[in-house]
């Protein structure tokens, strides 16, 4: 019979070949305890009682199913399954016993009993785990396995060679460990290395495969780590994160990629619960742009806090039924989570929390008022913005409408609803920009701070902070995208250098930030030091287990092209204008003191800045930006397609003119 017909039988009659030879085991025990008992083969005594055959097994058999001894499935049985076993032959014995007393005979033969339950406990369930091992055994024959290392002998470590027990795709053969009093342990039928030994295990066992088990470790911690292992001929990935365990994302054998965060080695500071909580929580709280990378994370960090309400609002529909039906399922698993543990009512203090999926554009003032009118808003994030430089750097008048206008109006929108605290998410680009993308935020910012100046209820602020990993559009997916492919890499220049921080973060910072506002500050977030970009796309290369192919590898995997700087783009990027930033009660966020321009002035160029886009006139809008926004110093021409092929035919029509 071939293996996989074996695991195919039907469980009624993998049940039915488990009572045959329980039924033999049982006949072997009444039949041994009495042999051991009178040092004979066949007793004269077994000839008198041999009604107990079937007696015995009348009665333990369906003990055995009672209790549950054929319920689990055998390759999956844990010791859990012994326990089991033990309960039902002490049961099934002692009721053998009961049998025997009531037919009369007392208890004479007490050691016969004791004989019996250990030989009975004995076949049963080594038979179990006789049966256990060689069904594992053949299901990792047919199965192509590929070798995995496992880096962490702890409690994670553990659990994740449970589960790649029963992996189709991996099988673990090794554990490596920092921890010296481990080396040489065995744990779990795996041996515990340093590691040191790597290079040698990685080629004594032919893995492909280095999974970190190392869930509670520094993100500093781990960069060492991950420093160690570049190089080697493997790829290294990692758990899911314990946020991913808990919703039921992932499962614990479900691997991810290196967090880029982990590269980096940047540690995230503890929130200040109180301040996460000050706009928040009780409150109704509305996110434009919800469905982007910043404010679909403000969106999960803001749920958890409880707010009365949350409005969702976003332009693409795609992006709002994507966000919309993820805060679903985690609204679902926290009413399910607080019900077990209160027995009550799901949300905090016995409130749901309502969620408001609103389509529409931040460029629509009275749809926006009306909305935070009706839903009671008290706070806003506004994350609704276009971030990617070159795309906006071709089409200007639309950043100029969705970054400028949309704020514009949406914070008008703020002020005539009456919203208490209203948020810019801003970027480190509007710091010094020569790009469109960079001025329009940088005029986003100098609107906020003219309002500010003449409203009194609403709290207008800022909070301006650099790159976010793995966001769209970012250099983490790009480069993972790219290794798979097996290359090239695209790095714009070698000395190219971001500010990089984790969307989490990023979100939390921007929540705690909005409760130290006061009216038209700008917030900047410790982002930490510069990243190199070349550096992380070599950190990922080899993490891959690949190598960087160049002049001194020409033989490497993938090789690393530089494509130049895209127009608008900078080397280094900053997060403050002047020189002069103040500390706030969060180590993590800092005041800036920067100078800003009147309304009325800012009005102003609002104004023509209106009028030019409305002509498409492209030139004037670049001369109002730069008027606006005096540290705007673009080095190049204007971008835009359309422009440039209104100029294009304009020439040619020229040109054809002249010839005739």
């Amino acid at each position: 019979m071939q293996i996989e017909s074996l695991f195919n039988i039907p469980p009624a009659a993998r049940r039915a070949l488990l009572i045959v030879g329980d039924t033999f085991a049982v006949l072997i025990a009444v039949w041994a305890a009495f042999a051991i008992r009178r040092g004979e083969i066949w007793p004269e005594l077994l000839t008198e009682v041999a009604w107990l055959f079937p007696l015995s097994v009348a009665v333990v058999i369906p003990t055995f199913a009672a209790v549950g001894v054929y319920r689990p499935i055998l390759r999956y049985a844990d010791e859990s399954l012994l326990y089991t076993i033990l309960l039902a032959v002490s049961a099934g014995v002692l009721l053998m016993m009961a049998a025997w007393v009531l037919l009369g005979d007392g208890l004479w033969l007490r050691s016969f009993w004791l004989i019996c339950w250990l030989v009975l406990a004995a076949l049963v369930s080594g038979g179990r785990l006789l049966l256990r091992r060689w069904l594992r055994r053949r299901f990792r024959r047919t199965a192509a396995r590929a070798p995995a290392i496992i880096y962490g002998a702890g409690e994670a470590g553990a659990q994740l060679v449970n589960a790649l027990r029963y992996s189709a795709e991996f099988e673990p053969v090794v554990f490596v460990d920092d921890n010296p009093r481990l080396w040489g342990s065995v744990v779990l039928g795996l041996k515990v290395r340093a590691p040191s030994k790597l290079p040698r295990l990685i080629a004594q066992h032919g893995a492909p495969l280095i999974l970190l088990a190392l869930p509670s470790t520094s993100h500093h911690r781990r960069r060492d780590i991950l420093e160690t292992l570049a190089g080697l001929p493997a790829r290294v990935m990692d758990l899911p994160t314990l946020a991913e365990l808990t919703s039921g994302a992932r499962r614990i054998d479900e691997f991810r990629e290196i967090d880029v965060a982990d590269i980096l080695g940047r540690d995230s500071v503890q929130p200040n619960d109180a301040l996460l909580r000050a706009r928040v929580t009780g409150k109704a709280v509305m996110v434009t742009g919800a469905g982007g990378s910043i404010g679909g994370e403000l969106c999960r960090q803001i749920l958890p806090l409880h707010p009365r309400r949350l409005v969702l609002f976003e332009r693409s529909e795609y992006a709002l039924y994507a966000i919309e039906q993820e805060l679903r399922a985690m609204l679902a698993n926290m009413e399910h989570s607080h019900s077990l543990g209160s027995g009550c009512s799901p949300a905090r203090g016995g409130a749901e929390i309502e969620l408001i999926p609103l389509l529409g554009s931040v460029a629509h003032r009275r749809r926006l008022q009306a909305a935070m009118e009706r839903f009671e808003v008290r706070t806003v994030y506004h994350a609704a913005a276009y971030k990617h430089v070159p795309i906006v750097e071709h089409n200007p008048i639309e950043g100029v409408q969705n970054n400028v206008f949309g704020t514009w109006r949406a914070a008008e929108a703020a002020l005539a609803a009456g919203v208490e605290t209203f948020v810019l998410v801003s970027t480190d680009k509007a710091v010094r920009p020569t790009n469109v993308m960079g001025a329009t935020k940088r005029l986003a910012e100098l609107i906020l701070q003219g309002l500010a100046g003449e409203s009194g209820a609403t709290r207008l602020c800022m909070v301006r902070f650099g790159n976010v990993l793995d966001s769209s559009g970012s250099v983490a997916p790009l480069f993972r995208a790219q290794i798979r492919k097996g290359g090239p890499v695209t790095v714009t220049h070698p000395e190219m250098e971001r500010y990089f921080m984790t969307i989490p973060e990023a979100a939390q910072l921007v929540i705690q930030a909005s409760a130290l506002a006061q009216g038209g500050e700008v917030f900047l977030l410790d982002m930490g030091e510069p990243v190199r970009i070349l550096d992380l796309a070599r950190r990922m290369i080899r993490l891959s287990g690949l190598t960087v192919r160049d002049e001194a590898h020409p033989d490497g995997d993938v090789e690393i092209q530089f494509t130049g700087l895209r127009s608008g783009e900078k080397l280094r990027e900053e997060l403050l204008l002047g020189t002069d930033d103040l500390p706030t009660e969060h180590p993590m966020i800092r005041r800036a003191r920067e100078q800003s321009l009147p309304w009325p002035q800012v009005r102003d160029c609002l104004e023509r800045l209106a009028t030019a886009s409305r002509h498409f006139d492209y030139p004037a809008v670049r001369a109002i930006l730069r008027e606006a926004v005096a540290e705007y110093q673009p080095d190049n021409g204007i971008e835009d397609w359309v422009w440039r092929a209104m100029e294009s035919g304009e020439g040619s029509e020229d040109r054809g003119q002249a010839k005739g």
